[in-house]
Parts: structure tokens; C-alpha cells; sequence
């Protein structure tokens, strides 16, 4: 494994898929700008509707539609591999849709998918949620790769379950998009992800929804990338950008030699 640039991009996706993709393409050359090889795109990019059903309007079929024309052009334009956090795709189920992350290499081919397993379910604080009322879950356990190297996936809720990353293990990068609530995020964000780079000792790319949504949602933001110590190298509290850091082969390596829990590993 080499040295390379990686960048977690933050949006505060509107109503308006339009919009968001041109906000996407804005956020994803300025990635390319500062080096950034490998690009993620935050939970519901294109997306964050009114209510929880406005999302079924827009699911595509998959291998076509404008959503995923515009990540494979963000990819293919911008020379770098899109780990497109999530749109919604077609499922087979009536009023439910898949919330897919989709995979571009700089050619703008699709070289990967994972849909989301473990749907979010939270009421309190007069919030309630539940994924699986507009969502299908998936049922297979992602094998990504990218540049000759293995890549660990989940989507937001899915940090919440260690052993989802363990079945991916080896790996060397974790790519999580994410739509936090500021009410889970505040509590256990920052604490979920230093946990999953810590026991996968491995970097930790998260890219989220970062501000107030028309809906009146609020998202927690916070988007981070973390190294394999559980350092947080680089992060963005709130609103749109990009946050831009190395994946170090040495640092990498080094935290494995002196701490080899990996290889310790009896379960």
C-alpha cells in the first residue's frame, strides 16, 4: 500500500437533486484540487426531502439515471476513485427503495455497490425515525476494493454494529457516508468512529450531512478522517467542504508491528 491523498466531502443536501449535484461536482474537483485520490460523498447526497417518502420519487434503476451520470462524470472529470455515498435505487419492494452506495473509478466506471444493512430506528426528544418504513435492507456483507487495496464500508447507522467491519476484515480503509441526527451525533459520532478505527486499526474516511435541512432536521456534520492510533487527523464541524488527509503505509504499518491486535485475534 502506497501513500495517498484521501477526502471526505460534507453537504447540506436540499430538496432539489439538481442542486446537489452541482454542489457534488463543486465539492468533489475541490477535493481533486487539494490532491485528494479517493473522494466520499456524505449519506442522502442527492436528496435530504420534506418527509421520509420524497426520496421514492427520485430512485433509480441500476446502471442508469441522472444521479449516477453525475457521480460517474464527477469521477471520470476529476481523475479519482467516488466512493458515492448514497442514492436511492430501485428495490422491488412497493414504497421502498435502497439507499446504495455506488463505487466510480477515474474512468467513471462502476466498480463496486453496497446497500445499506441495518436501518435507523430512534424516537425521542419529539424525533422519531424509521428507515425501514421507506428503505429495504440489504443482505450482503460489502468486499470493496479500489487501487489494488481492500475498503471496509458502512452507511451511518451500520457503525453502530463492529461486527459488520470485522466480516470485512482485511482491510485498510473504512469509507462510512453518514446522515447523523444531532442528537445522536453530539452523543456518539465522534465516539463510534475512533472506536472502529482503533479495534480495525485501520483509517476511518467519514463523510456526512453537516447543518439544518429544510425539513427542519438538523444534522450532526463533524465529517473526519481518523487514523489507525484513533487520531483525528482532519474535520469539518458544520456546513459544506471538504476535509482532506494522507493514508500513511508507514503510520499504518507501524501501529500494527507495536500493538499486533489483529493478528491476536482468537474469535
Amino acid at each position: 500500500m502506497r501513500t495517498f491523498k484521501v477526502a471526505a466531502v460534507q453537504m447540506v443536501s436540499t430538496t432539489r437533486p439538481q442542486e446537489n449535484i452541482e454542489t457534488m461536482h463543486r465539492l468533489v474537483r475541490q477535493a481533486a484540487e487539494q490532491g485528494a485520490q479517493w473522494v466520499l460523498l456524505p449519506e442522502y447526497w442527492p436528496v435530504m426531502g420534506e418527509k421520509d417518502t420524497d426520496k421514492l420519487a427520485f430512485a433509480e434503476t441500476l446502471g442508469k439515471g441522472v444521479l449516477q451520470t453525475a457521480m460517474s462524470e464527477a469521477a471520470r472529470e476529476n481523475g479519482v476513485v467516488l466512493f458515492g455515498g448514497t442514492v436511492p435505487l430501485q428495490s422491488g419492494e412497493e414504497g421502498k427503495v435502497l439507499n446504495t452506495m455506488l463505487v466510480y473509478g477515474r474512468d467513471g466506471a462502476q466498480i463496486g455497490l453496497y446497500d445499506k444493512i441495518h436501518l435507523f430506528g430512534y424516537s425521542g426528544l419529539s424525533e422519531r425515525y424509521a428507515e425501514a418504513d421507506t428503505i429495504a435492507a440489504g443482505k450482503t456483507v460489502p468486499k470493496l476494493a479500489a487501487d489494488g487495496m481492500n475498503v471496509a464500508a458502512g452507511i451511518c447507522y451500520d457503525v453502530r454494529f463492529p461486527e459488520l467491519f470485522r466480516a470485512q476484515q482485511p482491510f485498510e480503509v473504512l469509507m462510512l457516508p453518514a446522515a447523523f441526527t444531532y442528537t445522536t451525533g453530539k452523543a456518539h459520532w465522534t465516539l463510534l468512529l475512533r472506536a472502529r478505527a482503533v479495534e480495525n486499526q485501520c483509517y476511518v474516511v467519514a463523510s456526512a450531512q453537516g447543518g439544518l435541512h429544510e425539513s427542519g432536521r438538523k444534522t450532526f456534520g463533524h465529517s473526519m478522517i481518523i487514523d489507525p492510533w484513533g487520531d483525528i487527523v482532519a474535520e469539518l464541524p458544520e456546513g459544506e467542504g471538504v476535509v482532506v488527509a494522507d493514508v500513511d503505509s508507514v503510520r499504518l504499518n507501524s501501529v500494527r508491528t507495536r500493538l499486533p491486535a489483529l493478528a491476536h485475534r482468537c474469535l
